[in-house]
C-alpha cells in the first residue's frame, strides 16, 4: 500500500525487508523497445516501488500514454507499487495541461516535482519528489497537509540533515532517499546536450537518444566533473549510499531510490536486495557496484563534503 506509515521506530534488523527499495523514473531518452524491455525485466526483479513517466523533456515522447498505463499494469500485475512521476520543469501551457490530466487520475499515485503538481493533487495522496527542495520541519508538516504522504530528502543534504528531520517529521509521513545513480543536480530552460551538437532546443532531432547514460563533460585536468542529459545536469559519478545502509535503516528511512542506467541495472537492483536481506556483506555488494558504474562512485553530499567526494569506498560505515 502507498506510503504504509512505519513511524519511527527502530527498525529491526531480523526483519525483512528492513528497507523497501525502488526504481527512480527513467532520466534519460531510450528507444521504445529498449523501455519496454527494461521494464519487462524490472518486473521479475526484487525492486518493490517503480517510478514511471517523463520527468526531463516533454519532447521525449518514444512511449504515449497508452504505452505507459501498459507498462503500469505489467508491473502492478507483477506485485510492484507503480507512482507516475511528473515533469521537474514546467514551461508550456501544454505542459502544464498534460501535468493537469496526469494529477486528476486516481489510478496511480503521483510524485511531484514541481509545486504546480502540488497544488493539482493537493487533497489527494503524492509523493514529494527531490526538486521540491524540501529543507525543513516546516516544508514537510506544510506539504503532508495537503496530501503528502512520502518525501524523497533533496540529493545534496547530507545525513546528518535527514537525522534531524527524521526526529521532525509528521507522523505517518514516508522518507525516501536516493540512494544511488547519478544525482540529478539542476534543470535548465536550454538544452545542454542540444547545443553540444550545436542545434537549437527546438531543432535538437531527438539528440539524446544517441546518449543512453547522458553525455560526459570533464574539467581541464580530465577528470570526469558532470553529465549533461537534455535540460539536466548530472553529477559524473555515481551517488552510492549502499555502505551506508544500516545508518540509513537507524534513521528509520523507509524507502531507497535506484536511478536507472542503460546497463547493469537488474544487477545493481540485486546487490541492495542481497545486502538488504543480510545475504550479502556490505563491503562485497560495495565492491560489486564499483564495477557496475558508469564512472566511480560517490557520497559527498551524505557526509556533508564536496558531492564528488568519496567517504565510504570499501569499508562501509560502521563496519571497520
Amino acid at each position: 500500500m502507498l506510503c504504509t506509515d512505519h513511524g519511527n521506530e527502530p527498525v529491526n534488523a531480523q526483519s525483512s525487508p528492513p528497507v523497501q527499495l525502488a526504481l527512480g523514473p527513467l532520466l534519460y531518452y531510450w528507444p521504445l523497445a529498449q523501455v519496454r524491455d527494461f521494464y519487462t525485466a524490472i518486473a521479475a526483479s526484487p525492486i518493490d516501488i517503480v517510478y514511471l513517466g517523463e520527468t526531463v523533456c516533454s519532447k521525449r515522447r518514444q512511449l504515449r500514454e497508452q504505452d505507459w498505463l501498459a507498462v503500469a499494469r505489467e508491473l502492478q500485475a507483477a506485485g510492484k507499487e507503480v507512482v507516475f512521476s511528473t515533469l521537474t520543469l514546467i514551461e508550456a501551457d501544454s505542459e502544464l495541461s498534460s501535468l493537469e490530466r496526469l494529477c486528476a487520475q486516481n489510478d496511480y499515485p503521483i510524485e511531484a516535482n514541481d509545486m504546480a503538481a502540488v497544488h493539482a493533487r493537493a487533497g489527494h495522496a503524492f509523493v514529494g519528489g527531490a526538486a521540491l527542495n524540501l529543507y525543513n520541519q516546516h516544508s514537510l508538516r506544510r506539504l503532508h497537509t495537503l496530501g503528502m504522504c512520502r518525501w524523497v530528502l533533496p540529493v545534496e543534504l547530507s545525513g546528518a540533515t535527514l537525522a534531524e528531520l527524521q526526529q521532525l517529521r509528521p507522523a505517518g509521513l514516508q522518507t525516501e532517499v536516493f540512494a544511488y545513480g547519478r544525482l540529478p543536480l539542476a534543470y535548465s530552460a536550454r538544452c545542454f546536450t542540444a547545443r553540444a551538437y550545436n542545434r537549437s532546443k527546438d531543432d535538437c532531432r531527438f539528440i539524446c537518444l544517441e546518449h543512453p547514460d547522458g553525455m560526459l563533460l570533464a574539467t581541464r585536468e580530465d577528470q570526469d566533473f558532470l553529465c549533461l542529459n537534455g535540460i539536466q545536469t548530472q553529477s559524473a559519478l555515481s551517488y552510492n549510499l549502499l555502505p551506508h545502509l544500516p545508518r540509513l535503516v537507524d534513521l528509520g528511512v523507509d524507502v531507497l531510490r535506484i536511478s536507472p542506467q542503460s546497463q547493469y541495472t537488474l544487477d545493481i537492483i540485486d546487490v541492495f536486495h542481497q545486502c538488504r536481506q543480510g545475504t550479502l556483506t556490505l563491503e562485497a555488494g560495495t565492491m560489486r557496484l564499483q564495477d557496475l558504474m558508469p564512472t566511480g562512485p560517490c557520497d559527498g553530499y551524505w557526509t556533508g563534503q564536496a558531492g564528488l567526494a568519496l567517504h565510504a569506498e570499501c569499508h562501509p560505515e560502521g563496519h571497520p
